[in-house]
């Protein structure tokens, strides 16, 4: 049997790059898929129904179940009517893959405040506002005495986790924050029967492409036979495995690219000094002076 098979899966950002092979990966595994793409432009600007329809027709056609949904996830109400539709539509929920995402890169001394909020808004909030309805349905059922088996996984990125990338101190703030909610999540909604885990993906997209001084590397052709390894192709199989009823994770975030995953431990605790007294100043400087 299909590791998915008769699993509810929404799928935000799957119109196109990693968030389309998830869905036609959790398909073909047997998941009815509500695809959620507003269509908008790498920046978020925009909207257009086309992208999330046609990743429903290739799902149906290839023998799968798929409906389409445009709300913006941004928006509580709209992460609510995502929500709402997939237990209309197919009677639950059960995966929740938070995958939708812009990119407005600016550094620090000058990125302006809509270009703040906006990535804020459709990364951390629009993850933590798609969380708190499916979790509410969740915790709705488990009161209930229904029991629950249910999956979250969350985008985070090399980005604001294990690696710097200048120009990006929103998208890192935002995707950094976005482990932490994985963390805190995962720790409240065990309870109810739900793991929680993020990935931090590597693979060639419409936003990696546009990223500086890298867009070039993520281009470069690859040889026929050769195997590919930013495609997104290759972050779905890991995002299914998370998502099924064999994994037994909760609480982390996995690093995927190509053919390796790695385990994330961000804002781990390092080296450390103590005092038996009150700090002094000079006492400061001089034992932290040994870690520069």
């Amino acid at each position: 049997m299909a590791v998915l098979q008769d699993k509810v899966a929404v799928i935000t950002g799957a119109g196109r790059g990693i968030g389309r092979a998830h869905a036609l990966l959790f398909a073909a595994e047997g998941a009815l898929v509500v695809v959620n793409d507003l269509g908008g432009a790498n920046d978020g600007s925009g909207a257009d129904t086309g992208p999330a329809q046609q990743v429903v027709d290739e799902i149906v056609a290839a023998g799968g179940r798929a409906v389409a949904n445009t709300d913006n996830i941004a928006d509580w109400a709209g992460a609510k009517g995502l929500v709402d539709q997939a237990v209309a539509e197919y009677g639950g929920l059960d995966i929740v893959v938070n995958n939708a995402g812009i990119l407005r890169d600016a550094f620090v001394a000058g990125v302006t405040e809509s270009e703040w909020d906006s990535v804020i808004a459709v990364h951390l909030k629009g993850h933590a506002a798609v969380l708190h309805h499916a979790a509410a349905y969740w915790k709705a059922q488990s009161k209930a005495g229904e029991a629950v088996k249910a999956a979250v996984i969350n985008t985070a990125s090399a980005s604001g986790t294990f690696m710097v990338n200048p120009g990006q101190g929103n998208y890192g703030a935002a995707k950094a924050g976005i482990a932490a909610l994985t963390a805190v999540a995962a720790a409240e909604l065990e309870r109810y029967g739900v793991r929680v885990n993020a990935i931090a993906p590597v693979a060639r997209t419409r936003l990696t492409l546009a990223t500086p001084g890298m867009g070039a590397i993520f281009a470069a052709e690859v040889p026929d036979g050769e195997f590919d390894a930013f495609s997104p192709d290759n972050i779905a199989p890991v995002v299914a495995y998370l998502a099924s009823d064999e994994c037994p994770f909760s609480g982390k975030v996995f690093a995927v690219q190509g053919g390796a995953i790695s385990e994330v431990t961000p804002m781990q605790i390092g080296q450390t000094v103590e005092t038996d007294g009150p700090w002094q100043i000079d006492d400061i400087h001089k034992r932290l002076a040994a870690w520069a």
